[in-house]
């Protein structure tokens, strides 16, 4: 038996091994295994069965090991991996080695823990015998004569007071016997996992959510591959719709994969999961997937999918890699999210990955937003998707009343800056004394985005990075939140030793000092990355937001999405304008998407929300037609431009980076670079650029871009493979295709 082999070894070559005859049996295209490379051992997927019929069978080297009886890629996991490789220009061992998690790669072991339990029962004169011969072997055998399960061993000895000789004496007997139990690790299987609990009864669905299910149980019932666009106002009931096209899927017998963009919203949707399939998933049926696991969670999550023990998975981007067996349903929610496309190798996007997916695996996937970004929408009109729409919200709730704060205005008013406008703490107190709960949202954290000198006009930038550094008030430092580099902030100004320090913009620190003090008896808390590192601190501070802990929540994009609480009537956006004003095509889409969002946060239960709106740019399009919600009004008119430019999604666009110490050396070759694709791929490419990056420099690395619009990206993608292949690249120049780019800084 020879086997094909993708080396996890960093190239990219399909080597042949022979399969010893005790390996045969459970190798299959998918298997991992070991195999010798030279003189070391390394990972590697068996990609096919086989070799032609004069291979040099004799030369072959052995498999050494089969790590698991059962393929750990199915194939359409592998086919994909190869679809991946031509598109997102990437080498095939680092999208299998993003396929596995490190805890499986790594060969990490399962957790096991030895029992106790009684076996025979004894009569009175043998227990007699035992209380005057032996009684701590008594003490033992009275415990385990009470209990209905076996029980830990270590905490049985612990608790009696008694050592392993004791219990193994009566194990020598046979009285009781030892065994070893498998223990899975079940991420959110804790305290908080009570409290996260929905209520089990499903609610009756409006007219237009019936139609949208019924349209969906037709596409699942047809068995074949398709995608589905859920556009539903916010609060419309789109989980709904998820969770009854996934009990149809599961009722069959077939597999779900569930994404989500944030960590924090990964509680929320298993919680009512776990609440209303229960009959279908048994308890703690949903496997949980994020990078905010331990090892061994995500060992025995991804085992429990690869043995078919599971058959639904919850998590952020990675999870479309879960190897879940008959893929039937893959939903993706708020598709239009940036968070779904990774920003390092392989710079793949999770939403176009899961339509990929499950064409392969032969699926449906259902994307679910109400605001669709412009490329699922023109898929939509076209006619690739099919369009499912939820106009109103659930039980005809209207949608929160959206006030604009022109903050031009209120600078005038207050004779300077100004954190919180009128409006907003009016609103704030309103809503303090009437115990409704307010969110308030800005999408920067720290508590200033830059330090400037009053008067000489230094802005202290990172020394590694060309951005200005922010401030943290809470152990005055200044911090760069590209590279991570931190000093202390200075007192007086490093360039012209000035006291005139003033702190330039808005972060959520900041914005949380303002709401303690204009509220000195509310209980706020701040959700952003700088408070969330410890595990599960998201979870307990949700917890104590639904609970009515908290009247007032601080953070960034991780609360400005998907979450549901009933009694928030009150959404702030304390600065709008934070995302509008950059270099790049998709500012006026990502702040209507931004602030829609936002919104959809008030107002989800029997109470009117508001939301207030702190601008300085109240004209904007994006702004403007936020206010209702109107995201056709939007859309017609940012596609109108897009289509002009011929911007995606009326071509793609590939970005190709250049990272070096030296900026003339970059600009040099990236010059001589675009001359040649100029002179070879000029007809299948538009070329703009080269130009120096938004952000020149990070890390030390100072960078220049290119972009590449197309419509034929892997073609394009393979021929520029081959031109770097001959191109005289200098060492200390690192190179980046990044295709479908969302962010071009």
């Amino acid at each position: 038996m020879i086997v094909g082999v993708h080396p996890l070894a960093g190239f990219d070559k399909l080597l042949h091994y022979q399969v010893p005859e005790g390996l045969r049996a459970h190798m299959q295209v998918g298997s991992l295994v070991r195999v010798p490379i030279v003189n070391r051992m390394h990972l590697g997927i068996v990609g096919m069965i086989g070799a032609p019929d004069d291979f040099p069978v004799s030369k072959l080297k052995n498999v050494t090991q089969l790590l698991h009886p059962f393929p750990a890629l199915t194939p359409d996991l592998l086919s994909l991996a190869r679809w991946m490789a031509a598109y997102y220009a990437c080498g095939l061992d680092a999208i299998i080695e993003t396929m596995l998690p490190a805890s499986v790669r790594n060969g990490a072991g399962l957790k096991t823990e030895k029992q106790l339990a009684l076996v025979r029962r004894l009569d009175v004169p043998e227990l007699e015998t035992l209380n005057r011969r032996a009684p701590q072997q008594a003490k033992l055998y009275a415990f385990l004569a009470q209990q209905f399960k076996p029980q830990r061993k270590s905490l049985v000895l612990s608790r009696l007071g008694i050592t392993a000789a004791v219990s193994n004496a009566l194990v020598k007997r046979g009285i009781i016997r030892e065994e070893e139990r498998r223990i899975e690790r079940i991420a959110y299987d804790d305290d908080w996992a009570a409290g996260e609990i929905v209520a089990a009864h499903p609610p009756a669905l409006n007219d237009e959510q019936r139609a949208a299910s019924d349209a969906l149980a037709a596409s699942l019932r047809e068995g074949k591959f398709g995608v589905s666009l859920l556009h539903g106002v916010t609060g419309s009931g789109k989980t709904e719709i998820y969770l009854h096209a996934i009990h149809d899927v599961l009722e069959a017998g077939g597999g779900v994969i569930f994404l989500v963009p944030e960590v924090a919203l990964t509680p929320q949707t298993v919680a009512r999961l776990r609440g209303r399939l229960n009959a279908l998933i048994p308890h703690h049926g949903a496997v949980v997937w994020h990078s905010h696991l331990s090892d061994g969670e995500r060992l025995d999550g991804w085992l429990a999918l690869a043995t078919g023990e599971k058959r639904i998975v919850v998590g952020a981007r990675s999870a479309i890699f879960a190897p879940v067996q008959n893929l039937r349903l893959v939903v993706v929610d708020e598709e239009h999210e940036p968070a779904y496309k990774q920003d390092e190798t392989p710079r793949y996007h999770g939403r176009d990955v899961a339509v990929m997916r499950a064409k392969l695996a032969g699926a449906h996937c259902l994307l679910g937003s109400a605001t669709p970004s412009l490329e699922s929408f023109f898929n939509a009109q076209n006619g690739r998707y099919r369009l499912l729409q939820l106009p109103r919200r659930i039980d005809s709730r209207k949608l929160p009343d959206i006030d604009i704060v022109d903050m031009r205005i209120e600078i005038m008013r207050t004779r300077g800056m100004t954190t919180l406008s009128r409006q907003l703490v009016g609103a704030m107190r309103d809503r303090f004394e009437k115990r409704e709960q307010t969110i308030l949202f800005i999408n920067r954290r720290g508590y200033s985005s830059s330090m400037l000198c009053a008067e000489c006009g230094h802005v202290e930038e990172c020394e590694h990075c060309s951005i200005a550094m922010t401030y943290h008030r809470h152990d005055e430092q200044l911090r760069c939140h590209l590279c991570g580099a931190e000093r202390p902030a200075p007192l007086r100004c490093p360039k012209c030793g000035s006291l005139k320090i003033r702190w330039r913009g808005l972060g959520t620190q900041r914005v949380e000092e303002a709401v303690r003090h204009v509220l000195p008896h509310a209980r706020i808390e701040r959700m952003d990355t700088d408070t969330m590192s410890r595990k599960n601190r998201f979870r307990e501070v949700l917890a104590q937001f639904r609970s009515g802990k908290i009247d007032v929540l601080v953070g960034t994009q991780m609360i400005g999405k998907g979450l549901d609480f009933p009694n928030v009537t009150l959404v702030g956006l304390v600065d709008a304008d934070i995302s509008m004003h950059v270099p790049d095509f998709r500012a006026n889409e990502r702040t209507f998407q931004l602030l829609v969002q936002v919104a959809g946060r008030a107002g989800r239960g029997d109470r009117a929300g508001e939301v207030v709106v702190q601008t300085f740019t109240p004209q904007s399009e994006a702004i403007q037609f936020s206010r209702h919600a109107d995201f056709a009004g939007f859309a017609a008119g940012e596609l109108k431009m897009r289509e002009q430019f011929l911007y995606p999604p009326y071509r793609h666009l590939i970005q190709h980076v250049f990272r070096g110490p030296n900026p003339e050396k970059l600009q040099f070759f990236a010059e001589q670079w675009a001359r040649k694709i100029e002179q070879t791929l000029g007809d299948k490419v538009e070329l703009r650029g080269p130009a120096p990056s938004p952000i020149e420099k990070i890390k030390d690395e100072y960078r220049y871009q290119l972009w590449y619009f197309t419509a034929q990206v892997t073609k394009v993608v393979a021929e520029i493979a081959k031109l770097r292949q001959d191109f005289a690249w200098p060492d200390d120049m690192i190179q980046v295709l990044d295709v479908d780019p969302v962010s071009l800084m």
